[in-house]
């Protein structure tokens, strides 16, 4: 299962924890894992690479985990929020394979 964790501090998201993989099909043929990964990715590079945000990235075999402080989260607040709503969604159509948790600060 691909577990989502959104870091919280009050209303505002500031950064994410995606791990785990779906096991929803075999690998190069899992279209939730490729759906999660393209969005994971996608939110990642604008924040850091569009919006030249300060965030530590952290990815690895499964796994992605990005922060920023709180000061600079506000700026990436809707590309965040987005995310959340995509990850959302996904998790509904296939909650056997994703699950979004929130972590407040």
């Amino acid at each position: 299962m691909i577990t989502v964790t959104f870091y919280k501090s009050a209303d505002l998201i500031y950064g994410f924890k995606v791990s785990g993989h779906s096991d929803y099909s075999d690998e190069g043929s899992d279209i939730v894992c490729a759906a999660v990964s393209s969005a994971t990715f996608m939110t990642a590079n604008t924040i850091t690479e569009i919006q030249h945000i300060k965030a530590d990235v952290t990815d690895g075999d499964g796994l992605i985990n990005l922060t920023m402080p709180p000061d600079e989260a506000d700026k990436a607040s809707d590309v965040l929020s987005g995310f959340e709503l995509h990850l959302t969604a996904l998790s509904e159509q296939y909650k056997k394979y994703i699950k979004v948790k929130y972590s407040e600060v």
